[in-house]
């Protein structure tokens, strides 16, 4: 197991560089002047606009400002935002409310996903199992801003059973709304996931033999076949993790949330390049650390899964 842990960890090296480099290259492409947009209508003097860019090493070429933030970043110095305050400060106010908010809408999805997945693929070609079928398909059909405007006109403005907008330290009860509109789309991907397995499981020749010994049914769907139809699951649920990341942009805008959806987005907006790769870095470190534990799952879920040297 060290083996193969220490294996993965150089395999993510590369997948980090590669990753960083690229957003640090999209950024800095986009059409605009970030100095100008730093000022916004305020006409700057010339020795100003030399200063800032010699502050943020905007007048070096492309490949030499992208190592010299990377070294920077080694050294612990996460860089500055255009207004003079540190990346680490932003990102220790907007990261936790982001990983709250992704982590609670992990736990609504895989808890609620799987339990309806199992159900349904137990009893596969009845009305449960259609039902879930099609309420899944309708959540994967609509767009996730329109689930969340609907429920947060109904949930909190008509009934009043939420906040319609979330606070600027969002606690967690505040975060529910917003988290089961962040999970929607990726619940019924693990419902339909799960059903799909379980029915699969079920015609298995070691869940015959299983019941052929004469342990119970419980225990075999336990056991033997909810065991084994995690594995894809799992899988979903680690890559899942960065995407709720991501995608919550586009929730926290609806409600409000200071999180690091509206924080990436400002600073694209002005070209604040080391924040946005700062972010990102972080969320590729996320990503990668919650793959490395899926693949270290497989072993304890599907004990045919060994890693050898």
């Amino acid at each position: 197991m060290l083996w193969f842990l220490g294996r993965r960890v150089l395999q993510l090296i590369p997948v980090f560089f590669g990753a960083t480099f690229l957003i640090y290259f999209l950024v800095f492409s986009l059409p605009g002047d970030p100095i100008a947009a730093l000022f916004g209508e305020r006409q700057p003097s010339q020795a100003a606009i030399d200063a800032i860019r010699a502050q943020y090493h905007l007048d070096e070429p492309l490949i030499v400002q992208y190592f010299l933030y990377i070294g920077g970043l080694f050294q612990g110095d996460w860089g500055t935002t255009f207004s003079g305050r540190p990346v680490v400060e932003v990102m220790a106010q907007a990261f936790p409310i982001t990983l709250r908010l992704a982590v609670l809408a992990l736990a609504i999805e895989a808890i609620a996903g799987i339990f309806i997945g199992l159900v349904a693929g137990l009893r596969k070609g009845k009305f449960f199992d259609a039902s879930a079928l099609v309420v899944s398909l309708l959540l994967i059909s609509v767009p996730t801003f329109v689930i969340g405007f609907i429920l947060q006109l109904v949930v909190g403005v008509q009934l009043g059973w939420a906040r319609p907008t979330v606070s600027g330290d969002a606690p967690w009860h505040e975060l529910i709304l917003p988290a089961i509109v962040l999970a929607s789309t990726s619940f019924a991907y693990i419902v339909r996931l799960t059903r799909s397995s379980v029915a699969e499981n079920l015609s298995a020749d070691f869940v015959r033999t299983a019941t052929a010994k004469g342990l119970t049914r419980n225990r075999v769907i336990r056991v033997h076949v909810l065991r084994n139809s995690l594995v894809p699951v799992v899988t979903f649920l680690g890559v899942d993790l960065g995407a709720l990341m991501v995608g919550a942009i586009v929730t926290e805008g609806i409600f409000n949330i200071n999180g690091v959806g509206g924080t990436i987005y400002r600073a694209v907006t002005i070209g604040e390049g080391p924040t946005v790769v700062s972010f990102v870095a972080v969320m590729v470190i996320v990503i990668m650390l919650a793959n490395l534990l899926v693949d270290m799952l497989y072993a304890w879920l599907d004990p045919r899964i060994r890693y050898v040297k």
